[in-house]
């Protein structure tokens, strides 16, 4: 039973949950169905796309090498999110078509104003979760 012990739930990896908002970016041909499926049971509704005008507690980034620049893919995606909210740059693993260095995604989160927290494996792609740093504010309190 192999095939079980990857078959895990992808969302409760992911950190989601219910009644959490959740906006995909980078949706594309090889994006993995099963994950979106996961994410959406766990949620109890519909991913939000790109399109969408409300604050997020999670953004979904699908990102291939080639896909352009990830600190403004990563600009962009902070715009929606909420304050505590988090950022899972997807991402195909090694050997795979489109792969990414992690270095690149280590290099542009600080740019983009985020810090990279964990990464996890998720079937055929490499999950990188990134945060935004608290405020500074709140420390000196």
């Amino acid at each position: 039973m192999v095939a079980a012990a990857d078959d895990q739930n992808y969302a409760q990896k992911l950190g989601i949950s219910h009644g959490m908002v959740v906006q995909e970016l980078g949706w594309d041909d090889d994006a993995d169905d099963d994950l979106r499926a996961d994410v959406e049971d766990a949620i109890g509704g519909e991913i939000v796309d790109e399109d969408s005008d409300e604050v997020v507690d999670v953004v979904v980034l699908w990102w291939r090498d080639g896909d352009g620049d990830l600190v403004d893919a990563l600009m962009d995606a902070i715009g929606p999110l909420a304050e505590d909210g988090f950022v899972w740059v997807l991402t195909p693993k090694t050997g795979r078509p489109g792969h990414v260095d992690p270095s690149e995604i280590a290099e542009s989160a600080p740019t983009a104003g985020l810090t990279q927290t964990s990464a996890i494996s998720l079937g055929a792609r490499t999950g990188s979760r990134l945060v935004q740093p608290k405020q500074r504010a709140a420390k000196q309190r």
